[in-house]
């Protein structure tokens, strides 16, 4: 008999075995037994964070990462219609995207639909983004919050940049900043004068919230 935690182990090993296959295959079977596609994105997350760990470790190559970043954005879409979000209660808009030397954009992309399906409007502008494109697209949109994902270290200190923009511009205070991703923190924030860190997409929709409550 399928259990929960017997099926999201298995997507687990699917994923970080890199078996795309596999992977979308136990997505379609969550969904049809009606099992928590929250649960499989959380077991999804800790996958990848071994996958991750495997690949500083020298077990696995950057073939095996992208092979099972692969398979989980492919059982992502399949699960991603059924996530279940607490509605935002509140409107808004959001410029979100991977910073300027980010180019793995799975992480966006979760906090993308996590953040639609609590009722916000999300415009994605990709990955590798520039600091200028993410102020004149949230100017061009009447956003009033700039999110930003950051998987790599390195890349950090563009975030200078783009509140040294606002400043130009007087949009501190008017557009938000939230941040995210494995290579931040809360103290990112306080290095930078950004307005808040999401440690996960389901903390990035309670930051918007919070953030757009103050606007």
């Amino acid at each position: 008999m399928l259990t929960s935690k017997g099926i999201s182990d298995k997507l687990y090993d699917a994923v970080v075995s890199g078996n795309i296959q596999e992977a979308c295959e136990i997505a379609e079977k969550i969904i049809q037994e009606g099992f928590s596609a929250n649960v499989a994105l959380e077991k999804m997350r800790e996958a990848m964070k071994n996958v991750d760990e495997k690949y500083e470790q020298k077990e696995y190559f950057i073939v095996d990462v992208a092979s099972s970043a692969t398979a989980m954005r492919e059982a992502f879409n399949i699960l991603e219609p059924y996530l279940k979000v607490e509605s935002a209660g509140i409107g808004g808009k959001i410029v979100l995207g991977s910073l300027r030397g980010n180019i793995q954009g799975l992480g966006k992309d979760i906090v993308a639909a996590t953040l639609r399906a609590a009722g916000l409007q999300v415009v994605d502008v990709g990955v590798d983004i520039s600091p200028e494109v993410f102020v004149d697209t949230a100017i061009r949109e009447k956003a009033q919050i700039i999110g930003i994902s950051i998987s790599v270290e390195e890349t950090i200190p563009f975030l200078e940049d783009l509140v040294e923009i606002l400043q130009q511009r007087k949009l501190i205070g008017t557009i938000k900043t939230v941040i995210g991703g494995q290579a931040v923190s809360k103290q990112t924030c306080h290095e930078y004068g950004i307005d808040a860190y999401a440690k996960d997409a389901w903390d990035c929709v309670k930051k918007v919230k919070q953030l757009l409550a103050n606007a």
